[in-house]
């Protein structure tokens, strides 16, 4: 294969499957099993992940070393990560001796709470209620979620997918692309659609430990009362958990949807307010460290190099992905690239090697499984993009699949900022009898300095998910690869619910 310089900014090959379609409405108040999202890492690298950043928080965090609280905290952390959904993680909580009230959590357990929120906290449910916010965050890996979405940024979609399959390296050098290990704010720095998730989970958490999940609700009341009377105090909180909109309410409609709640109580809340109300005050004030994953660009890629392929043979062959979830027909004369429910499809030549040993697509199709990267929220906020994307419309509410093909657009665009969607190019398709779109997007690739066309087919599963379709041409070869690629979206044949069912076989959350 070709060696080519490092590039973050071409493939396209392949998303990952992706977690299921995460943020609900902005009037959502029913009761939903929330899944994790994108992610790069497996649940033991959260795990180690956890305890490498556990070690670096702990040479800047001043940590309030007192045994009977810390023993009172992770009575109340076992029980709720009895209940916790998801991998069995090795939860674990310390005090902080910092008078700020705020408490965080990171990947694969480890967790904090700062002596400023056990002072104000009025009862040990409204601490739970804080505790099992935090724990929901693990639970649903919103910080390798996070991470993920930053090392695709730095990195591009060519690390990704079908063809690529896992990054490349190891788990500290995808940490350090993005920034470094630690306190890396990357971890903590949640979305409005994260914190959604937190409270319907955590409230979830807390009715199934014992606690009414309406001291969450009384709680935040009380941080932002907390708020208006002295910000420094939470400054650091809401910077890193931001505040949805109407979350008192709606965490009070989640309870109520969960029904009465046999309260139990792991009991001494008082005696260790008192206890902590009596020992030393901090002398500093700890300051976490920060980045700013939205600066990450792209690596610029240097070119050319040349595309030389073999046209598609009009004899085509089958290709089924191994867990049953689609089918698909394809040129003899291509290889296939199977990885996980993905798969990447080219013929000799089609795909290159980086330095990096990254391989990347340059004359191909891939098939992959998708839910967007962003909720609800974040999705409503980025519609209005400087490339065009086919359905954006900050005014109206869109179907499933419209949001779903914008977001997979955009985010195709932020990694691969060469192309543009074409204004006009979308189209309504029926794909294996269901509902679909195909977008076409272009631009002059940084690799063969040539004209590259990408055509995208999206059509959506029944419970919201997407399958998507994308062929990768430089665009003087365009007309032999679009015939190959109109035939073989005519016998894609999809298994609606086989994705699902390996899902939920595999008990744990699929990368």
């Amino acid at each position: 294969m070709t060696m080519i310089p490092r590039s973050s900014a071409v493939l396209l090959a392949g998303l990952m499957a992706l977690g299921p379609l995460s943020a609900p409405s902005f009037a959502q108040t029913t009761i939903k099993q929330n899944q994790p999202g994108f992610n790069l890492f497996s649940v033991q690298q959260d795990i180690d992940l956890g305890r490498q950043s556990a070690l670096e928080a702990e040479k800047q965090l001043s940590l309030l070393r007192d045994a009977t609280v810390n023993t009172y905290l992770n009575r109340i952390v076992t029980r709720l990560a009895a209940a916790a959904p998801g991998a069995k993680y090795p939860y674990l909580i310390k005090a902080v001796n910092d008078t700020t009230i705020n408490a965080f959590a990171l990947p694969g357990g480890p967790m904090y709470v700062n002596r400023g929120l056990l002072e104000v906290s009025r009862s040990e449910a409204e601490l739970a209620g804080v505790l099992a916010h935090e724990m929901a965050h693990v639970a649903l890996r919103h910080g390798t979620h996070q991470a993920s979405k930053a090392y695709l940024t730095k990195g591009g979609l060519s690390i990704l997918g079908g063809l690529v399959g896992k990054p490349q390296g190891s788990t500290s050098r995808i940490i350090n692309t993005i920034g470094g290990v630690g306190l890396n704010a990357v971890f903590m720095k949640f979305s409005r659609d994260d914190e959604y998730e937190a409270d319907e989970t955590g409230a979830q958490i807390m009715a199934a430990a014992g606690y009414n999940p309406v001291a969450m609700a009384t709680m935040f009341e009380l941080l932002k009362a907390q708020q208006g009377r002295t910000p420094s105090k939470l400054e650091s909180f809401f910077s890193s958990h931001p505040s949805p909109e109407n979350r008192e309410a709606r965490i009070r409609q989640i309870a109520a949807n969960l029904g009465p709640v046999q309260t139990r109580v792991v009991g001494g809340f008082e005696t260790m307010r008192t206890r902590v109300s009596r020992l030393a005050a901090p002398t500093t004030v700890t300051e976490l460290g920060r980045l700013d994953s939205e600066t990450a660009q792209p690596t610029v890629v240097v070119g050319p190099v040349t595309v030389q392929v073999t046209p598609p043979s009009t004899q085509f062959t089958r290709f089924s992905q191994p867990s049953g979830f689609f089918v698909i027909e394809h040129p003899d004369n291509w290889q296939v690239y199977p990885s996980g429910f993905a798969a990447s499809m080219a013929p000799e030549g089609g795909v290159v090697t980086a330095e990096s040993g990254a391989q990347v697509m340059l004359y191909g199709v891939i098939i992959n499984h998708y839910s967007p990267f962003e909720g609800a929220w974040g999705r409503r906020n980025s519609s209005l993009q400087r490339n065009y994307t086919p359905f954006e419309d900050r005014n109206n509410e869109r179907g499933t699949l419209e949001d779903a093909t914008d977001d997979l657009v955009r985010h195709l665009i932020i990694a691969n900022p060469y192309l543009t969607a074409e204004a006009g190019s979308a189209r309504a398709e029926t794909i294996d009898n269901a509902v679909g779109y195909s977008v076409v997007l272009s631009g002059r690739s940084p690799v063969t300095n040539e004209d590259e066309r990408v055509t995208l087919f999206t059509r959506g599963l029944p419970d919201g998910h997407v399958i998507y379709a994308m062929s990768i041409t430089p665009a003087k070869a365009s007309a032999d690869m679009d015939r190959a690629f109109v035939r073989m979206m005519r016998t894609l044949v999809v298994n609606d619910e086989a994705i699902h069912r390996t899902r939920r076989t595999a008990g744990v959350p699929q990368q």
